[in-house]
C-alpha cells in the first residue's frame, strides 16, 4: 500500500498533519533525492521505504537511488563502517581507489540534476567529486562517529568539506574539526509498517507455527544484524545467566543485508557457540527477511534485549518500545536518546553482563513492572520517534536552502 501522510492522522492527531502539510508548500515543484547503498536490510532502507513516498505525498518530488557496488566495494566499505565506529584499519591506497573507483563507476550512468542531494552513510560519500555541483549537498550520517579512527576519518573529510550539512543522529557526534554545518536529526520508525502496525492473534499463531517457533516459555529476544557490535555472542553470556534462575528461550533474529558482508561469518560464530542450546530448542536463530514476523516476535516476547557495544541510533529498541515492551539495551550511541533508566527501559554498560542478566531476570519475575515501562516506552515514541516527525524535520532542514514564500491559492505563504 502507498504511503499517505493521511494514513497517520488516527496517530498522531489533526494539528501535526496540517502543520506538515503547511511546510510543504513552500517546496512545490522541487525536486529532491535520497542515495544509499541498499533497498533492504537496515534501519536506513526502512526508513526510506515510508519516507519517500511520504515526501511525494505532500507534494515534494523526491526520489531514491541505490549506490552499485561489488562485492570488494562493500567488504571495504563495512570495515569503514567498522573503523568509524573506532576499530583500527589497515589503510591503503588500493582501499582508496576501490572505494572511489565504484562511486565514479555509478556517476557515470547516473544523472543528478535535481534541487538537493541526500546522501545517506558512507558507501555514497564520495559522489560528490564526479559532479558539477550545482545544488545543496547533504550528508546524513546513521552510524557512531564519536570515535572515528583519524586516518580514515581525514581521508572522508575530502568530501566532506564539499557538503553543505551534515545530519547526526545525537550531538554526541558532531566533530570539532569538521567546519560545515550540523543538523541532529534522529531516526524514525512508521507505525503502520508490516514491522510496527498492530496484529490480530489468528496471524500471530500461524505465522509462529510456520516457522516453527513455539511460545510455551518467557521469551527473550534480540532483533539486530548479525553483527560484532550487536554483540550476539554477549547475548548468549546473558541469556546462560538468566536461564539459571528462570526457565526461558531466546531468539536472535537478523537479516543479512546486502551491503554487509559479514554477516554470515558472525552468524556461524553464534550457531557454533550456542550448538547445544540450538539443539534443545532453548535458542533460536533467524535469518530471514520478514518484518511481519519481527513484529509479531518483539509482540509475543517478555524482554527485548539490545547488547549493543556500539549503536548509531537503534531502531529495534525504537520497534519495542512502540509496541510496549521492557526493554534492557546498552548505554551507549543513540539509545539513551530513547530510554530513561528506570523510568521507560533500562540501561546498562555494554560489558556489564551480570547486570544484564539480573534486570531482566527482574522483568520476568515481575509482570507488573514490565507493564508500566513498555506504557511509558510506547509513549516516548509517540511523542519523539514517528516517521512524521522525522519528515517534520527534513522539511525544517529544506526550509534552509528555500525561505522565499510561495504564492498558494492567490495567497503568500
Amino acid at each position: 500500500m502507498k504511503r499517505k501522510l493521511g494514513n497517520y492522522r488516527k496517530i498522531v492527531g489533526d494539528e501535526i498533519i496540517s502543520m506538515i502539510y503547511k511546510k510543504a508548500r513552500k517546496f512545490y515543484g522541487k525536486h529532491i533525492l535520497h542515495i544509499n547503498s541498499t533497498y533492504q536490510g537496515g534501519g536506513v532502507a526502512e526508513m526510506l521505504q515510508t519516507l519517500v513516498p511520504l515526501m511525494n505525498d505532500v507534494g515534494i518530488d523526491t526520489g531514491w537511488r541505490i549506490l552499485h557496488g561489488n562485492p570488494d566495494f562493500f567488504s571495504i566499505t563495512k570495515k569503514f563502517h567498522n573503523s568509524l565506529q573506532g576499530e583500527p584499519l589497515n589503510f591503503t591506497e588500493i582501499k582508496k581507489e576501490l572505494y572511489t573507483q565504484a562511486n565514479e563507476s555509478f556517476s557515470v550512468y547516473t544523472h543528478i540534476d535535481h534541487d538537493c542531494i541526500i546522501v545517506h552513510d558512507p558507501q555514497p560519500l564520495p559522489l560528490i567529486q564526479f559532479y558539477k555541483k550545482s545544488q545543496p549537498w547533504v550528508w546524513r550520517c546513521h552510524i557512531d562517529l564519536s570515535h572515528p579512527e583519524p586516518k580514515l576519518w581525514d581521508f572522508l573529510k575530502n568530501f566532506l568539506l564539499k557538503y553543505d550539512i551534515m545530519i547526526a543522529s545525537s550531538k554526541e557526534y558532531m566533530k570539532d574539526d569538521l567546519p560545515i554545518e550540523y543538523r541532529i536529526i534522529p531516526p524514525a520508525i512508521d507505525p503502520l509498517s508490516t514491522k510496527n502496525k498492530e496484529i490480530n492473534n489468528g496471524i500471530v499463531q500461524k505465522t509462529l507455527e510456520k516457522f516453527g517457533i513455539p511460545n510455551d516459555k518467557p521469551l527473550i529476544t534480540q532483533i539486530s544484524r548479525f553483527d560484532k557490535w550487536k554483540d550476539p555472542l554477549g547475548v548468549l553470556e546473558v541469556y546462560n545467566k538468566v536461564k539459571e534462575k528462570v526457565d526461558c528461550r531466546l531468539i536472535l533474529c537478523g537479516s543479512m543485508a546486502m551491503d554487509d558482508p559479514e554477516g554470515l561469518e558472525i552468524y556461524e560464530q553464534v550457531k557454533t557457540s550456542a550448538r547445544q542450546l540450538i539443539k534443545e530448542n532453548n535458542v533460536i536463530l533467524i535469518t530471514v527477511e520478514n518484518n511481519l514476523l519481527v513484529n509479531i516476535l518483539q509482540r509475543i516476547s517478555n524482554v527485548i534485549i539490545q547488547k549493543s557495544i556500539k549503536e548509531g541510533f537503534g531502531l529495534s529498541v525504537t520497534e519495542a518500545l512502540w509496541k510496549s515492551k521492557p526493554v534492557v539495551a546498552s548505554n551507549i550511541g543513540g539509545i539513551p536518546l530513547q530510554i530513561e533508566d528506570g523510568v521507560n527501559g533500562f540501561l546498562l554498560e555494554p560489558d556489564d553482563t551480570k547486570g544484564f542478566a539480573e534486570k531482566i531476570i527482574e522483568i520476568l519475575q515481575n509482570s507488573s513492572l514490565a507493564k508500566e515501562i513498555g506504557k511509558k516506552g510506547k509513549k516516548t515514541v509517540k511523542e519523539k520517534f514517528l516517521i512524521t516527525r522525522l519528515l517534520s524535520d527534513y522539511l525544517d532542514l529544506l526550509g534552509q536552502f528555500w525561505t522565499c514564500p510561495v504564492i498558494y491559492n492567490g495567497n503568500e505563504q
